[in-house]
């Protein structure tokens, strides 16, 4: 009967914790005003994009067009060249993205798995290249594309853009983090680094690939300075540096302006929507094994 007793006694538990604490609430109104302050730019330029001309210089100024139109984006895609401009920036995200996976990958195996003469060094320079400005190169490498023939053309833009020190080290620090005993199982069934590096790491690493995949094909969709310098053809612009010439041709036509920023914005929207999931949970890993 005792036991019985002591059984139907309930559980004594520590003191009740509050379901929103003043952090809580403070973190996620926090949140909100970054995320206004982060939307409110976008939302303004596709709401300038849909007025008429005249609309957009008149005061007082109304945050809802009065009669909306396409009429700017049809402009863009009549006048300029945003499609080429488009084609171009894809060729070079897309290079630029798997030249660079390729290249940091192998770079960061090798840092992390294997030991040779001037590897502290090489990583040091890596390191400290992580340090340097991209602009202080700028001279030296249009100098370098000048004598290779490669100004005005795809590999131009592209090359300069491969080395990455900052993914090499993210990625060195994520492979230091994996397990050495399914290398050395590879290993042991006659697999060869290069084999051990494709079928062991890689999809160990997908997490982290993702995440720096989408970083990298962000940013080179978004250079503007590198493809500026090294174009002077308008078939050979990148999106950035034609929206910039776009700005320049139509002068006060702000409908027009927004409308060709926010069809330049829209593919990178569309993809990090896509892939959010991923790019949170490869930075997650790439905190947890670093």
């Amino acid at each position: 009967m005792t036991a019985q007793a002591i059984s139907l006694r309930p559980a004594v538990s520590g003191p009740v914790q509050p379901r929103f604490s003043f952090a809580k609430v403070a973190s996620i109104v926090g949140a909100a005003l970054l995320a206004l302050l982060w939307l409110v730019p976008l939302l303004w330029a596709l709401d300038t994009s849909l007025k008429p001309e005249p609309e957009t210089t008149r005061t007082p100024i109304t945050w809802f067009p009065v009669d909306p139109t396409s009429a700017a984006y049809r402009s863009v895609l009549d006048q300029g060249s945003i499609l080429r401009w488009f084609l171009n920036s894809t060729i070079v995200a897309v290079l630029v993205t798997a030249l660079t996976l390729l290249v940091s990958v192998l770079a960061a195996y090798g840092f992390s798995r294997t030991t040779f003469p001037g590897r502290k060094v090489l990583f040091g320079l890596l390191v400290a290249g992580i340090l340097v400005p991209p602009q202080v190169l700028i001279v030296p490498l249009f100098a370098e594309m000048t004598t290779l023939r490669l100004v005005d053309t795809y590999w131009g833009v592209v090359l300069p853009q491969v080395v990455a020190p900052v993914m090499v080290f993210v990625l060195k620090k994520f492979f230091d983090g994996v397990p050495r005993d399914y290398e050395d199982a590879a290993r042991v069934d006659g697999a060869t680094r290069l084999r051990i590096v494709w079928s062991v790491m890689v999809p160990m690493s997908r997490p982290i690939l993702g995440a720096v995949a989408i970083f990298t094909f962000i940013g080179a969709w978004n250079n503007f300075l590198w493809p500026f310098i090294v174009t002077t053809d308008p078939s050979m612009m990148t999106i950035p540096v034609g929206l910039a010439n776009v700005q320049g041709s139509y002068g006060l036509r702000y409908a027009q302006i927004m409308a060709s920023a926010v069809l330049g914005g829209l593919p990178l929207l569309i993809i990090y929507g896509l892939f959010q999931r991923h790019v949170i949970r490869g930075v997650g890993d790439a905190g947890v094994k670093g």
